[in-house]
């Protein structure tokens, strides 16, 4: 009898130290006493290059930089300016750079439809409910004449471009408003900063405006808010992380990593905006980094929806592609079951764990 139990005794042993040995195998890479809080820093430090262009949309980015974020991983960021942000997916396709904003457009699915390899992973731009970054305006002298979407009958309404997001936003606003495209004046004009002039010398009645040009034009008497595009468009998704197949797949522990720290940087935004946690701190960041330098204004201006979790609008996407597809711009399938891959952003927030509203 003493045989079997000490027999017992020796087995129990034995399988509690291959337990402890498979939960150490495990949670190798997440310890308390990193200076992340969870993932260990890599080995050896990791240079990655992030395509930017100085948008507001890009705040995870430049937070989390400057916050120490990637510091905290071992990782060095370095970011590589591109005029817009079509000329990226060739870069980034490449392995040139590893990380880039995408707007959707017809011309961005494709560049992926024929053969331009990048991967959707997360959240980079959509408007808060109320708070739109990106909305209609008409000129201060219109609001009389112009007091409902309807009342855009007739009048010449300018947008950045075609086939693209803005096209799509401005398309849903004509459903929302009962109005057929000929019933308004559709006015091509690539340069927001145009529209303010446009609508001062009344050679357009309304504009598809973006922040800060919005507030800006508010403030100087020129244009006012028309609506909110959340009135038409809830979950429009604007902008995506875009991430090269390599950086995806050949180095998932520096993907993860690099997707826990953008995560953490944009919870000190919305920290800041939604919460007024550390908000001067912040927007020192966003003048540092973004081409709107005037502390005091982003007081007032409508900030970028960013989500905290990196969830998009899926559905909305597919919904865009749609669109352009039937407008005809489209050509090639997309796939989006190949395209779009959250799994390294959901992996994420399971490490960092939910952001609490």
């Amino acid at each position: 009898m003493k045989k079997w139990v000490a027999m017992l005794f020796v087995l129990t042993l034995m399988v509690g130290a291959c337990s402890q040995e498979e939960t150490v195998k495990v949670n190798d890479d997440v310890s308390k006493d990193n200076p992340s809080g969870d993932l260990a820093p890599l080995s050896k430090k990791t240079k990655v290059v992030i395509a930017e262009d100085g948008s507001a949309s890009g705040a995870g980015f430049y937070i989390a930089n400057e916050n120490g974020y990637f510091d905290d991983y071992n990782i060095e960021v370095e970011f590589a300016t591109f005029a817009n942000s079509d000329d990226m997916l060739p870069a980034l396709a490449s392995g040139e750079v590893d990380i880039a904003g995408g707007i959707s457009s017809a011309a961005f699915f494709n560049a992926i439809a024929q053969g331009i390899d990048v991967k959707i992973v997360a959240d980079k731009g959509h408007n808060e409910k109320g708070k739109s970054y990106f909305t209609f305006v008409i000129g201060t002298d219109k609001q009389d004449e112009i007091k409902d979407y309807s009342d855009l009958k007739g009048k010449r309404i300018a947008v950045s471009g075609e086939h693209g997001v803005d096209d799509y936003i401005y398309q849903l606003m004509l459903e929302h408003a009962g109005l057929a495209k000929d019933d308004v004046e559709f006015v091509l004009m690539p340069d927001f900063g145009t529209m303010l002039a446009a609508i001062e010398n009344g050679s357009i009645d309304a504009a598809l405006n973006i922040e800060p040009l919005i507030t800006q034009g508010v403030a100087q008497g020129i244009h006012v808010r028309f609506g909110d595009a959340t009135d038409f468009a809830p979950e429009a998704q604007i902008a995506m992380v875009l991430a090269s197949p390599e950086f995806m797949n050949e180095e998932q522990d520096v993907s993860l990593r690099f997707m826990a720290a953008y995560l953490k940087g944009i919870r000190d935004y919305n920290d800041a905006f939604k919460k007024g946690e550390g908000k001067d701190e912040i927007i020192d960041i966003m003048t540092q980094y973004t081409a709107l330098k005037d502390a005091a204004v982003w007081e007032d201006v409508f900030v970028t929806g960013l989500d905290p979790n990196g969830e998009m609008f899926i559905d909305d996407i597919r919904d865009q592609y749609e669109l352009y597809k039937k407008n005809g711009a489209i050509r090639g399938e997309f796939k989006f079951d190949e395209a779009i891959d959250t799994s390294v952003t959901e992996k994420a927030v399971e490490i960092i764990g939910e952001y609490e509203e």
